[in-house]
């Protein structure tokens, strides 16, 4: 039933393509390398080591990819310190394209990020338990909601949610979306808590399926005519084969490196695959 609900409101407000991303032209860079001050219960910095430094890029030397993910390692308030670096990263943009991940920034960092940010990827949570507990901050749910108004007024943001966040619970995924809704938005991209080893969570276990795709139609309803994506943080193996495949049938609008199943599968629904080569937000 809710393959089938998803199916219809996707064919009445969109065409029908679907957007298959596989960023291997944009790469991640760390504006403070591997570190980062929260050690937070779901990543625990480990993320950032697979990034490339930015203090390891001399005026963009060596930089042949069409785009760059910049995030790096949050303060202790929650803000990935971008601005800090704003005059080396416009330094090297030459025709390269940005999504910066930012975390809790203020106005005046906003302003600098506007300079140079093509896209602005926001990590939106919906519960103030989480936060405090997993992220370990001090903040709630009322300062990503000003937090996100005040970015939508300078730049073009793209919300992430991040299903199962409290170590595979759910907690404020549907307060998100709504608060999204109201708030206006130009797309989703939601992405899904996988147990990391090394971390607090490593022992926990992802959502289960069901409430992830509960949580997907969800988004589908509130959101009909809102392109919807299923980012690139995910379980693998068999709960990615099956998660991706339903996905196709929700009607999500795009797949970050989608399982060959899924592709074979919007090819037989008759969808239009438009193959990116870059991160999904931009």
């Amino acid at each position: 039933m809710l393959a089938q609900e998803g199916w219809r409101i996707r064919q009445k407000n969109f065409q029908s393509n679907i957007k298959f991303s596989y960023p291997n032209e944009t790469k991640a860079v760390s504006v403070t390398g591997d570190k980062c001050e929260l050690n937070c219960a779901h990543c625990g910095g480990h993320y950032l080591k697979g990034m490339k430094a930015l203090k390891d890029i001399p005026e963009g030397n060596g930089l042949t990819a069409r785009s760059l993910l910049i995030s790096g390692g949050c303060s202790a308030e929650g803000k990935v310190p971008i601005a800090e670096h704003i005059a080396q990263i416009a330094a090297m943009k030459q025709k390269m394209k940005y999504n910066v991940h930012v975390g809790l920034v203020d106005e005046e960092d906003i302003q600098e990020i506007a300079k140079v940010a093509d896209k602005v990827s926001f990590d939106f949570i919906g519960d103030d338990a989480t936060i405090k507990e997993v992220l370990g901050i001090d903040r709630t749910v009322s300062d990503y909601v000003a937090c996100y108004q005040k970015l939508k007024k300078s730049c073009s943001v793209i919300p992430h949610i991040c299903i199962g966040l409290h170590g595979g619970e759910i907690r404020g995924e549907y307060h998100a979306i709504r608060h999204l809704k109201a708030l206006g938005v130009d797309g989703i991209t939601f992405i899904v808590f996988t147990p990391t080893k090394g971390t607090r969570f490593a022992d926990c276990k992802p959502p289960s399926i069901e409430d992830v795709l509960n949580i997907l139609a969800s988004a589908r309803r509130e959101l009909p005519a809102l392109p919807i994506h299923l980012g690139c943080m995910r379980p693998g193996g068999a709960y990615r084969q099956e998660l991706d495949l339903w996905a196709v049938r929700l009607g999500i609008n795009g797949i970050v490196n989608p399982v060959s199943g899924a592709v074979r599968l919007a090819q037989n629904l008759g969808l239009t695959i438009e193959r990116r080569e870059e991160c999904c937000v931009l």
